[in-house]
């Protein structure tokens, strides 16, 4: 088992805040394909919704006109990156590429060096900055 019993399996949601609403669900849309789930307002008016992101996963959306990127450079919280399950990887990257986003690795092939004997574990991935200055990150790989 790889969960505790009292919990399902599995993330429901990673939440964003995002200074330009109609961007960022366009490029969510339009470029990765994401669908809204759930939509609604707080009372100030500012919009939120649950984007379907597949996978039974949702990504968590918040308007905010305050919220500032901070550059992947610079950035020291405990979040790292996310990672999208790709079918294609290249192809996916172009339609990010082509949407003017910016591409910061890949696409490449590397190879996990696994120390828990699973052997070599080849991967395809690529990453890339979201419209909120989130870095995520296409992967491929049928072993991890």
């Amino acid at each position: 088992m790889s969960h505790h019993p009292s919990l399902s399996g599995g993330f429901h949601h990673v939440a964003l805040r995002l200074d330009n609403w109609d961007a960022a669900v366009a490029f969510y849309r339009d470029v990765l394909g994401f669908s809204i789930h759930v939509a609604w307002s707080r009372p100030d008016g500012l919009r939120c919704a649950l984007l379907d992101i597949g996978g039974n996963c949702r990504l968590e959306i918040f308007e905010d006109p305050a919220a500032r990127p901070i550059p992947a450079s610079e950035a020291t919280g405990p979040l790292l990156h996310m990672a999208l399950h790709a079918a294609d990887v290249d192809v996916a990257i172009e339609r990010v590429r082509a949407a003017g986003y910016p591409v910061t690795r890949g696409p490449e092939d590397v190879t996990i060096k696994t120390t828990n004997g699973l052997g070599p574990v080849p991967v395809r991935l690529a990453f890339f900055t979201g419209p909120a200055g989130e870095v995520w990150e296409l992967f491929k790989s049928d072993r991890a």
